[in-house]
């Protein structure tokens, strides 16, 4: 399936990818030859059947992975090309990436674990910088607090802001609301819904939750490691009953 044709071009794109894993058994396929655009500028969520290789489509786009088979474009940029210092140096500059379990460092306060993508990269820390990325996720009184004394949505909203805070192209999201209730969830979600519409980013997203996928401009369907369907701008009940066609 080609995005080409889209008002919004693709800002990253996977052509022919294919990607397995060695078992026990022996080597076991998970991406099946998958041609696939995130148009830039949109929410695309990912969903899918358990096992259908979701996270391993989101790590290959994101450059986390890299495919045994076919190519994988950062706009116009190959990213299985060059050596892995390369491919980690443009991953940082232009890639952020949010985990389901948030990924702080405990014995850091907020300020410093979302300053912390700064110092690796060696760039200086500049106090306003740090505190506006906080600013955004609503978190700039929270700065001097450790990960332990804020709830899991704020967490998970300081984890956006480490992202965020070196102003990536994209921001990829692996299950960003799967450890958070239902009200909390809706809260991380106006944030990425925020990131994409005032802040001109694209944001990919791997989801189960329909209410979830509901904020986003495009749901893909991933079944046995192939793109089986999309729907744009989606409601929640056109979600769950194309879901419910996969995962019966």
């Amino acid at each position: 399936m080609s995005l080409a044709s889209d008002i919004h071009l693709p800002a990253v794109q996977l052509v022919n990818v294919s990607m397995a894993y060695r078992g026990a058994a022996g080597e076991v396929p998970v991406l099946h030859d998958v041609t696939v655009g995130f148009p830039e500028r949109y929410l695309t969520a990912v969903m899918g059947p358990s096992g259908s290789g979701k996270t391993t489509l989101l790590h290959c786009a994101a450059g986390l992975e890299r495919p045994i088979g076919g190519k994988v474009f950062l706009g116009n940029t190959e990213l299985d090309t060059g050596d892995d210092r390369a491919l980690t140096e443009s991953r940082r500059r232009r890639i952020g990436f949010v985990f389901q379990q948030f990924n702080l460092l405990p014995m850091l306060t907020v300020y410093e674990n979302v300053a912390l993508p700064l110092r690796l990269s060696g760039a200086r820390v500049r106090r306003p910088v740090v505190m506006e990325a906080l600013r955004q996720v609503g978190l700039e009184d929270k700065a001097g607090r450790r990960p332990a004394q804020l709830s899991g949505g704020q967490q998970q909203r300081a984890a956006i802001a480490r992202t965020l805070v070196v102003e990536p192209e994209l921001v990829f999201a692996d299950e960003p609301t799967g450890s958070l209730d239902r009200a909390t969830g809706r809260q991380v979600m106006d944030l990425l819904r925020h990131v994409v519409d005032k802040t001109g980013r694209t944001v990919v997203m791997v989801t189960h939750d329909p209410v979830a996928a509901a904020y986003a401009d495009r749901v893909i369907f991933l079944v046995d490691g192939q793109v089986m369907g999309k729907i744009d701008h989606p409601s929640v009940d056109e979600i769950a009953a194309e879901l419910g066609r996969w995962e019966s």
